[in-house]
């Protein structure tokens, strides 16, 4: 699965989850937060994002995540050993 792949999927569950989400305005090195994400909405992005990958992801893992990137390279990481 390509990188770009997984920000749609994670784009959609933040559009779905903060209402004033601007897609244009994505730059994949900023926080969930930045975009006005509570720690729910990130919880609610991150779990939905992972159940329509079809991955699992431990906790300890989504605890260093510092922003959209790191999101998606771990996704992208899990995806690929998966395949």
């Amino acid at each position: 699965m390509e990188r770009a792949e997984i920000v749609v999927v994670i784009v959609k569950h933040i559009k779905q989850n903060v209402p004033t989400f601007d897609e244009s305005s994505l730059d994949t090195s900023q926080s969930l937060a930045f975009y006005g994400a509570s720690s729910l909405d990130i919880v609610e992005i991150v779990s939905g994002a992972m159940r329509e990958l079809r991955i699992k992801v431990p906790r300890t893992e989504l605890a260093k995540l510092k922003c959209i990137d790191d999101l998606v390279n771990l996704f992208h990481t899990l995806k690929g050993s998966n395949s």
